[in-house]
């Protein structure tokens, strides 16, 4: 890892302590050059979404206009949480690298139940839609 992200990265960190969150930091880096910084504001902001990544793919996003980040590589702290990986993936970054492991697994226990689409309304709007995408 280069120098000046790992540097970067320590800073950003010290940022998230200070406000009391989880240290955690991300960069996001766009033909070499870095187009978004963030660290974690989830205890700041006090908003459950506000993970360093997902903070740090929003601003590559408007940077680049696109949600597209197929040419974007991802520098962290810390390795993505599940739903980090989840954004990850949906803006399409190839490549992720991170300095220390996270092996926390969240043990809430959410039930999902799927409930009835009643005149196929939502499978036939979803349909519709896809079929005049492609």
């Amino acid at each position: 890892m280069n120098y000046k992200i790992y540097e970067l990265l320590k800073k950003l960190n010290k940022l998230a302590l200070k406000n009391d969150d989880v240290p955690v930091s991300c960069i996001i880096l766009f033909k070499n050059k870095i187009i978004a910084k963030a660290y974690n504001k989830r205890n700041l902001n006090k908003n459950p979404l506000d993970h360093a990544e997902i903070i740090a793919i929003q601003k590559a996003s408007k940077k680049l206009n696109s949600y597209n980040l197929s040419e974007c590589e991802l520098y962290c702290s810390l390795r993505p949480c599940k739903m980090c990986e989840s954004i990850i993936k949906e803006s399409k970054i190839k490549k992720v690298y991170y300095i220390l492991d996270n092996k926390k697994e969240n043990n809430y226990k959410t039930e999902y139940i799927c409930i009835e689409d009643q005149n196929n309304y939502f499978k036939t709007e979803l349909q519709h839609f896809f079929k005049e995408k492609r």
